[in-house]
């Protein structure tokens, strides 16, 4: 776990190649959601956190060794997966989505409502996230 927040340290502290996707955060006005679209092993996935927890607590995905039940995970296409890690998405500079405004960004959306946050992939997969309630679809 330590070599694991050290290692993702370092790639923050380190400036991008030519051509490397760089790491976007960006959060909800109320903070209670905050996103990271990234790329690892050259596939772009979107990981979205939400500080309140999702609702329903899913199960513990199979493997899980690490804290769960706090966000999604999205690839460019396919359905999410519940997220297990043991660091955040809550940067604290991150750019802040206004309400009735989408965010985009490569194969992902995520538009941001009062209601919550709704994102999706190219194959129109994706998430909700809310305080009262969270789903994959």
């Amino acid at each position: 776990m330590r070599t694991f927040v050290a290692l993702v340290a370092l790639a923050l502290a380190l400036p991008a190649a030519a051509g490397a996707d760089q790491l976007v955060f960006f959060k909800t006005p109320s903070r209670n959601v905050a996103c990271l679209k990234a790329t690892a092993q050259q596939r772009a996935y979107l990981r979205c956190d939400i500080l309140s927890g999702l609702r329903p607590r899913p199960a513990r995905p199979r493997g899980c060794n690490l804290d769960w039940g706090f966000g999604f995970t999205l690839g460019a296409t396919g359905r999410a997966v519940v997220t297990c890690a043991g660091d955040s998405t809550n940067e604290p500079g991150a750019r802040i989505i206004p309400y009735g405004a989408t965010w985009k960004l490569g194969p992902f959306r995520c538009a941001s409502r009062q209601v919550g946050l709704r994102c999706t992939n190219a194959s129109g997969h994706g998430f909700f996230l809310s305080r009262e309630r969270s789903y994959r679809f």
